[in-house]
């Protein structure tokens, strides 16, 4: 291969992987979709404090599909110690369509639309609702993302209605089972300053913002999330986090604590 297309298909691939790092966050999903014909794994742990002083511990793993360049899937099943014993709760799955693009250099914008159907069996007595495991019920939602070069802004609003968990009652009344979710996330690629090779490990910095508002009831609350993500030789990363209530009518048991995400991405799979 002449060396000029050689340059060219290295700048490619960097090009890619630079306006991917960004745009990964850790509280939400953006709308840009995983590669295609690739599958990721994903553990995902949640510890809480609880508003009795005690701890809450949430592991969901996860798995991952590129269905197309257009359409992801994800799936997830939920264990955690909320009734006092770690079990099973549930499962849940996620589909994400990504219907409009404009690509640029460095840049893009891309909206997707994304739903989620979940099962849980676990007690729950928390007037919000959480899809990914602590409700029952279905999500619909479209989300937004602007990358401009090493920074990218995502914003999402989704429809949730909650059903009760197998035995286990909606406690607040078929009135309250809707809510309206928004988001606003801003990622940022602090290293490396420059690429050299893919192997390179990036570091980027991430703040979300995660709201909920109940149809029903007009309570709601807002949450921040800082978080930092280590990404190693384009397939795997490491996510912290630590989610943090700034104001909230709605009540929850335990509406701070820490996310810890470990990711691993394969390649050409099927």
């Amino acid at each position: 291969m002449p060396l000029f297309k050689q340059l060219v298909c290295i700048s490619f691939v960097f090009g890619i992987h630079v306006c991917a790092a960004q745009e990964l966050y850790v509280f939400t999903e953006p709308a840009s979709n995983m590669a295609a014909k690739s599958i990721g794994v994903r553990l995902n742990n949640s510890l809480l404090k609880t508003l009795d002083k005690g701890s809450e511990y949430h592991l969901i793993p996860e798995i991952m599909v590129g269905v197309s360049k257009k359409i992801m899937v994800h799936t997830d099943v939920f264990f955690s110690n909320l009734d006092k014993a770690f079990k099973m709760d549930g499962a849940s799955i996620y589909g994400k369509y990504r219907f409009f693009n404009v690509d640029g250099i460095q840049k893009h914008f891309r909206v997707s639309a994304y739903g989620r159907a979940s099962l849980n069996v676990a007690e729950n007595h928390d007037e919000a609702i959480d899809l990914t495991g602590h409700n029952s019920g279905w999500e619909g939602g479209v989300v937004a993302t602007q990358l401009l070069h090493k920074v990218a802004v995502s914003s999402g609003v989704s429809f949730l209605h909650a059903f009760d968990n197998s035995k286990n009652k909606f406690i607040y009344g078929d009135n309250n089972r809707d809510a309206i979710n928004y988001t606003l996330s801003v990622g940022g690629l602090i290293l490396p300053k420059e690429y050299t090779s893919y192997k390179q490990t990036n570091l980027n910095l991430i703040l979300e913002f995660l709201n909920q508002y109940n149809v029903g009831s007009g309570s709601y609350y807002i949450d921040v999330a800082p978080a930092m993500q280590l990404i190693f030789n384009s397939k795997s990363r490491l996510d912290v986090g630590y989610r943090t209530q700034l104001s909230s009518t709605l009540y929850r048991s335990a509406p701070n604590g820490f996310f810890v995400r470990l990711e691993y991405n394969f390649f050409n799979a099927f």
